[in-house]
């Protein structure tokens, strides 16, 4: 296995290249909150967000409405579970690639969590980055139901829920591990060890994470309709507010004792 810090003698002394273990983040860093960056990194995650529902829900609910047999469509209609998961795996390649210089493209709050118990942004950004993503998920569905209304009740808006003859377990079951692939390959694909070490592989890391997005869609979409972003959930059940919504997500969380691990529902 290569090396991770490459070391070589130049006049005598020794200089390490190509790696440095990056800091780790304070876990309260008020100062932050007096920089002009910091702002513009939360509207990049809201409007990144917005972006996000706006087009999947859309996308949700032009499938729906395709392959709905009362008004003539059929089930061989429509962009199928493939286009959905094209259109999740598509658009988070598209906004990581447009905010990762701005605010490191999230644009999930189980990302942002993870990434600050990896220590890698701090208590603070970790807190606002969910507010923001939280909102702009609201916002975005609410702009797919503002445009297409009838539709969006019709055919259920997009929102996450249990599909029939899957219980809370399985659905729990498939959210974690489907959350640990995408959290695991964000980790991965942003690892300045791994850039440094494997550069003549050049690694373009919106690409993985679109893809582990689009993979995860395709196994979990049968079962909870895929709600691995919880803000993309959460967002989706505060437009659409339908009980049965609710239910499932809160039963998920509260029936397996596990609301510290995840404070969004799922």
């Amino acid at each position: 296995m290569a090396k991770d810090v490459e070391v070589q003698e130049q006049g005598g002394e020794y200089s390490a290249k190509d790696y440095h273990d990056p800091p780790p983040a304070p876990l309260f860093d008020p100062e932050e909150l007096t920089q002009w960056s910091f702002y513009r990194a939360l509207i990049a995650e809201f409007i990144a967000t917005l972006l996000f529902l706006y087009v999947t829900v859309l996308t949700i609910i032009g499938y729906k409405r395709q392959t709905d047999t009362t008004v003539g469509g059929t089930e061989c209609d429509g962009v199928g579970i493939l286009g959905i998961a094209w259109a999740f795996g598509g658009m988070i390649f598209i906004l990581v690639y447009c905010t990762a210089g701005i605010s490191g493209g999230h644009i999930n709050p189980a990302v942002t969590f993870g990434l600050f118990l990896g220590r890698k942004v701090s208590l603070i950004r970790a807190l606002l980055y969910m507010v923001a993503q939280c909102a702009g998920a609201i916002c975005g569905t609410g702009l797919a139901k503002g445009f297409q209304k009838a539709y969006y009740n019709r055919y259920g808006g997009g929102a996450n829920s249990v599909a029939d003859g899957y219980n809370n377990g399985t659905a729990l079951g498939a959210e974690i591990i489907g959350t640990f692939v995408l959290v695991y390959t964000v980790f991965s694909a942003t690892d300045p060890k791994r850039n440094a070490r494997d550069s003549h592989v050049p690694v373009l890391a919106p690409l993985p994470i679109g893809f582990a997005v689009f993979m995860v869609h395709l196994a979990t979409i049968p079962i909870t309709g895929t709600g691995i972003n919880p803000a993309r959930s959460f967002g989706a059940a505060v437009i659409y507010n339908e009980d049965k919504i609710w239910d499932d997500q809160v039963n998920i969380i509260s029936t397996h004792k596990l609301n510290l691990l995840f404070p969004f529902p799922y």
